[in-house]
């Protein structure tokens, strides 16, 4: 059986090179959005559910980041809506009908750029939230699994998918089911995922900062909190962007 810790970076090395190598071209058009809304004073809103927030966590305020980045989330209804605690289960994130008011709680602007997040791309609230960023004229990309949400029927009234919707998707490589070492029985282990996507995520970055460097234009990234005059150099660029970017819970 090839289960184990060796085997599962084996299968990571591999999926990294592969991604790496496949979405380079789509990571570059996403990079060019990102540049053109930030060139605008636009924001970057990232949004995702499930373990796909910790890549809106890796998108938005943290060290080597942009700092025009402002992370969405289904806590939103409670932390800024009013909504008790209570409805945040684990079936919240396939409710098409909450991402409007996620959306309408938000310091959005026209000129800001979406990236949305979800291996699956099925469940109401990323279709809805992506329907609903498209219908407001703003970019959207997308970062997915394409094979598992060709595999998957959408959760959305509407039957389509994350993957449908976006200007641009990036595809984290991952298989159906997200783990990549196959168990007895029919299930696996080792997940995938959260790895890839926030390779792309930083890749994106990347992207970013390689053209505004170019155009000779400073790039607006964080410092690490826990490296001396971190917290000058950040307060003093957010300071910018007051009102628009939320560095709470």
């Amino acid at each position: 059986m090839d289960i184990g810790a060796t085997e599962y970076v084996q299968r990571v090395e591999e999926l990294v090179r592969e991604v790496s190598r496949s979405q380079l071209d789509q990571v570059r058009r996403a990079a060019d959005l990102i540049t053109a809304s930030l060139r605008a004073d636009g924001v970057v809103q990232a949004f995702g559910s499930g373990h796909s927030e910790a890549i809106a966590m890796e998108i938005a305020g943290r060290a080597g980041g942009l700092i025009p980045t402002n992370r969405l989330s289904l806590r939103d209804l409670v932390l800024y809506g009013g909504e008790p605690p209570e409805i945040l289960t684990r079936e919240l994130e396939r409710d098409p009908t909450v991402a409007k008011r996620i959306y309408e709680l938000a310091p959005v602007r026209p000129q800001d750029v979406f990236v949305l997040i979800s291996s699956s791309g099925v469940n109401g609230s990323i279709v809805e939230m992506a329907t609903l960023v498209k219908e407001r004229g703003h970019p959207l990309i997308a970062l997915t699994s394409v094979r598992h949400s060709q595999a998957m029927t959408s959760r959305h009234p509407s039957g389509r998918k994350l993957l449908d919707l976006a200007d641009v998707v990036l595809d984290n490589g991952a298989p159906y089911g997200d783990a990549v070492l196959e168990l007895p029985g029919g299930t696996a282990t080792g997940a995938v995922s959260t790895i890839t996507s926030a390779l792309l995520a930083q890749m994106i970055v990347a992207e970013v900062v390689r053209t505004l460097l170019e155009a000779g234009e400073t790039p607006p990234v964080y410092r690490s909190v826990n490296v001396v005059g971190g917290d000058e150099h950040n307060r003093e660029l957010e300071a910018r962007y007051e009102g628009r970017i939320r560095r709470g819970a």
